[in-house]
C-alpha cells in the first residue's frame, strides 16, 4: 500500500512540475514576443495625444524640435522638443518608408536639430540569444527537479529493476482457512504446509524436507489468490506477493534483477510466502520462437529456476504459483525440487457452492423465502467468484426495484442475467414470435421426452441481448457434471434435444422456412459428434483416438499442425460425423410429429405466458402422455 501511494505522489508531483514547466515557457514566449528588439526610451505616462508626422515636420520648419533620435529598424522618431523637461519622456513619431533616408535626416540638420541614426539590428540577435538561452536553462532545471522527485520517491532513478512485491504480514492479510469456502479437499493438502511453517521439526525430525513449492492450478475465480493468503494468515508468516507479468519489463534484465530481488528480501524475512498470481506470464516453454518466446522473458525464467533450486537452497522459504494454464508451463519449472506439489483447484461441488453462498450471503439482506440450496442446486459449474458475483446482482437489482429484502425473484434473474443477457424488450404477437415460440418448445419438449436428456428448469420467448431471442435451460446432473463421464446414450440424446429446434421449425413450417437461429445448435452438435469420432471411439470407426486436444503451436511443440490420419480416414471421419448429426435430426422430428397436438398447446401457452417454468411444461406434457421417470442429467439447450 506504500508503494501505491508512493506512485501515486510521484505521478502528482510529476504532473505539477510539467504543469509548472509549461507555465513558465509560455510566459516566456509572450515576454519575448511583447519585448523590443532594442534598449527602447521610457513612454509617455500622460494620456495627451501623439505627435503626428505633419506636425513633426511643421515644428521642424518652426524651429521647435531640439533632439531627434532615430530607430531605422522600428521606424520610429524620438522627438524632444524645445522647453520640454528632461524628466518628460520623448514624443513618438511614426516614420513612412519613404522618409528613412537622408532628406529626413538633411532637413533636420539645415534647421541645426541633433540627430542620432540608431541600427539595432545587431543588439536585437544579441536580445534574441540571450532570451532562448535564458529560456532553455530555465526549462532543463525544471526537468531536472523533476526527475529527482519522482526519482527521489521511488528510491533512485535507477530503481525499476527492484522488485515490485506487496509485502504483507499476517495482520494485513486478514484471511484464514475458515474464510475459504467450497474447496475442502485443497484447504486439506494446504494444511500440511502451514504445519511445515509452524513446527518444521516434526518433519526434519523423521528426514523430511519442507516442500520448496506449491502450485495451484485451477478455473479463474476458484479462489486460488484466497487460499495462498489463508495459509499466510493460518501460518502467521510474512506475505509476498507479486504477478507473473511484473517481472518481464521491455528493459534486457531487468526481470532477473527483480527476481534475484524478490527473494533476498524473502530471505531476510524467512520463514516466509512468495506467492506468484499468474505464474504462466514469466514460466512459459522456453525455446518457443513463437506466441512470446523473447530473451528478456527466458532470462527471468531461468534465475526464477536458480533461486527455486540452484547452487544455494532457500530455507524457510515456500513459493506458492497459482496459474490456469499449466499445459503451458516449462517442464523445468514443474520438477520435483522447485514446484513439489500440484494442487487442483477444482470448481465446488453441490456442498462447495452451498458454502460459499453461506459465506456471502452473511452481509446480504435475505427473504425468508430465498432457499440457498435451491440455489447451489440452479448453480452447477459457478466458480466462487461467479457465486459471489450472482449475489451482488442479486442486491442491485432489489435495490433498484425496492425491495426491503433479496427474493427468490432477484435470484432467478440474477442467475439469468449472468448466464443468458440482460432482459429486453418482449416481441410482437407476429410470425417471428410463433417460430420462437416453436423452436423452444421443440428443444423444451425433447428434454422432457427424452428418457437420457436432463431436467428442465426453464423455457422462455423472451428475447435477451446478444440476439437472443428465447431460451431453454436445463439442471444439470451434478453426478456427471463432477465426474465428467458421459455415456453414449446421454451424448446422443443431447444432439437431438440440441435440434429440437430446428425440427421444430422444419415440421411446422417446412424446410424452406427454417431460419438461422438453429446456427449455435448446429455448431454445438458439430462439435459433439467430431468428439465422439475421433476422441471417445463412439462410432463405427471402433475405438481409436484419431486427434489430440492439445495441439497448440505457440507452446514449441508442432509448427506446423499434422495430419494424424489419412485421406481416406478424414473422408470417413466427415462422414460418422453427418451421420451421427442426421440421426439425431431425424429422430428429433419423429419424436416432434408423434407429439404435434402436445407441441401446438404448448406453444400456445408459452405464447401466453411468454415465459414456464419446468414444473408447469411438464404438467402440461403429463395430461398427453408419460414422462420417463428415469432423466439422467445434460447441459441446456438454447437458441
Amino acid at each position: 500500500m506504500k508503494s501505491f501511494s508512493r506512485s501515486k505522489q510521484n505521478a502528482r508531483h510529476t504532473v505539477q512540475g510539467a504543469f509548472a514547466t509549461g507555465l513558465l515557457t509560455t510566459g516566456w514566449f509572450l515576454l519575448q514576443s511583447l519585448m523590443p528588439t532594442s534598449v527602447t526610451l521610457a513612454q509617455s505616462a500622460d494620456e495627451k495625444d501623439p505627435l503626428t508626422y505633419g506636425e513633426f515636420l511643421e515644428k521642424i520648419d518652426q524651429g521647435q524640435v531640439q533632439q531627434v533620435d532615430i530607430d531605422e529598424t522600428r521606424g520610429i522618431a524620438y522627438v524632444r522638443l524645445e522647453g520640454q523637461s528632461e524628466d518628460d519622456p520623448p514624443e513618438e513619431v511614426t516614420l513612412f518608408a519613404g522618409e528613412r533616408n537622408p532628406e529626413l535626416i538633411r532637413r533636420l540638420r539645415d534647421n541645426q536639430v541633433d540627430v542620432e541614426v540608431a541600427d539595432t539590428s545587431g543588439n536585437g540577435a544579441l536580445a534574441w540569444l540571450a532570451t532562448n538561452s535564458l529560456l532553455a536553462l530555465i526549462v532543463i532545471f525544471a526537468l531536472l527537479m523533476i526527475l529527482r522527485r519522482s526519482s527521489g520517491g521511488a528510491g533512485g532513478a535507477m530503481s525499476f529493476g527492484r522488485s515490485k512485491a506487496r509485502f504483507q504480514m499476517e495482520a494485513k492479510t486478514g484471511v484464514v482457512f475458515d474464510d475459504v469456502a467450497g474447496v475442502e479437499e485443497a484447504k486439506e493438502e494446504l494444511q500440511e504446509v502451514v504445519t511445515f511453517l509452524k513446527s518444521p521439526e516434526k518433519f526434519t525430525a523423521v528426514g523430511a524436507r519442507i516442500p520448496k513449492g506449491v502450485l495451484l492450478v485451477g478455473q479463474p475465480g476458484t479462489g486460488k489468490t484466497l487460499l495462498a493468503k489463508a495459509i499466510a494468515g493460518e501460518a502467521g508468516v510474512p506475505f509476498f506477493s507479486i504477478s507473473g507479468s511484473e517481472f518481464v519489463e521491455m528493459f534486457v534484465g531487468v526481470g532477473a534483477s527483480r527476481v534475484r530481488d524478490l527473494f533476498k528480501k524473502a530471505k531476510e524475512n524467512a520463514p516466509c510466502i512468495v506467492f506468484i498470481d499468474e505464474i504462466d506470464a514469466v514460466g512459459r516453454s522456453r525455446g518457443t520462437g513463437i506466441g512470446g518466446g523473447n530473451d528478456e522473458r527466458e532470462q527471468t525464467l531461468n534465475q526464477l529456476l536458480t533461486e527455486m533450486d540452484g547452487f544455494e537452497g532457500n530455507s524457510g522459504i515456500i513459493v506458492i504459483a497459482a496459474t490456469n494454464r499449466v499445459d503451458v508451463l516449462d517442464m523445468a519449472l514443474m520438477r520435483p525440487g522447485r514446484f513439489d506439489r500440484q494442487i487442483i483447484v477444482d470448481l465446488p461441488t453441490y456442498s462447495g457452492r452451498l458454502a460459499i453462498l453461506e459465506v456471502h450471503a452473511r452481509d446480504k439482506k435475505m427473504s425468508e423465502e430465498v432457499s440457498l440450496e435451491a440455489i447451489a442446486r440452479r448453480t452447477p459449474g459457478f466458480s466462487g467468484a461467479q457465486l459471489a458475483n450472482l449475489l451482488n446482482e442479486a442486491a442491485i437489482l432489489t435495490a433498484r426495484r425496492r425491495r426491503d429484502a433479496i427474493t427468490m425473484q432477484e435470484i432467478e434473474d440474477a442467475i439469468d442475467r449472468l448466464t443468458i443477457g440482460l432482459t429486453l424488450t418482449p416481441l410482437l404477437d407476429s410470425s417471428r414470435k410463433r417460430m420462437t415460440a416453436y423452436h423452444e418448445v421443440g428443444h423444451a419438449l425433447l428434454t422432457t421426452l427424452l428418457e437420457n436428456s436432463d431436467e428442465l428448469n426453464k423455457v422462455t420467448i423472451i428475447p435477451r441481448s446478444g440476439g437472443i431471442e428465447g431460451f431453454t435451460q436445463s439442471l444439470p446432473n451434478e453426478d456427471i457434471i463432477d465426474s465428467g463421464l458421459y455415456t453414449r446414450s446421454w451424448l446422443l440424446d443431447r444432439i437431438t434435444v440440441a435440434l429440437g429446434g430446428l425440427a421444430a421449425e422444419a415440421e411446422v413450417f417446412g424446410d424452406d422456412e427454417t431460419t438461422t437461429g438453429a446456427g449455435g445448435d448446429i455448431k454445438q452438435v458439430t462439435n459433439l459428434a467430431r468428439q465422439m469420432v475421433t476422441l471417445y471411439g463412439m462410432s463405427d470407426l471402433g475405438p481409436v483416438a484419431l486427434e489430440s486436444m492439445n495441439n497448440e503451436v505457440f507452446l514449441g511443440r508442432d509448427l506446423m499442425p499434422k495430419s494424424e490420419y489419412s485421406e481416406e480416414m478424414a473422408t470417413r471421419i466427415d462422414q460418422e460425423v453427418r451421420g451421427i448429426a442426421l440421426r439425431g435430426f431425424e429422430r428429433a422430428k419423429v419424436v416432434l410429429r408423434e407429439n404435434r397436438a402436445l407441441m401446438d398447446r404448448l406453444v400456445d401457452a408459452l405464447l401466453e405466458q411468454e415465459s414456464m417454468d419446468g414444473e408447469q411444461f411438464r404438467e402440461i406434457v403429463r395430461q398427453h402422455t408419460q414422462i420417463p421417470r428415469d432423466q439422467r442429467a445434460g447441459v441446456a439447450a438454447g437458441s
